[in-house]
């Protein structure tokens, strides 16, 4: 599927409910991976997953061959998801005011989450056994 804009939604701390639409942002390659997305107390949160189910020995592969570092080289708060089918992670970072600006960040981001993502999966290739005898 391709995706064109993310809109991201202020969402209220206390009921959970989505408020208002902070914004709408043009993105490409990448946005196909991001199941989730919502702005709370000024602070952007985006999910986002493998967009396919994995074996359960790519899970674990998946996991060690993440390149979490990119994100955190490039601001960005990054954790792991452990309670989901499939491998996840929570993106968080400060919303910015400015549309050109968090446009931008967001095209980093997903840039960032398509190279980690088809990069992992392509580092894994192969490696069943070496995951399965774990």
């Amino acid at each position: 599927m391709d995706f064109s804009s993310i809109v991201i939604m202020e969402k209220d701390k206390q009921t959970g409910m989505l408020m208002k639409e902070l914004g709408s942002y043009k993105v490409e390659d990448g946005a196909e991976y991001i199941t989730k997305t919502f702005c709370q107390d000024n602070i952007v949160h985006i999910y986002f997953d493998t967009a396919k189910d994995v074996e359960d020995w790519e899970y674990s592969a998946i996991y060690d061959n993440f390149p979490e570092d990119s994100f955190e080289d490039n601001g960005f708060d990054i954790e792991f998801i452990d309670d989901e089918y499939n491998p996840t992670w929570l993106i968080k970072f400060k919303f910015v005011d400015d549309y050109v600006d968090m446009e931008s960040k967001l095209a980093i981001l997903c840039r960032l989450i398509k190279e980690g993502i088809e990069g992992t999966m392509e580092a894994i290739k192969g490696r069943e056994e070496e995951y399965k005898e774990e």
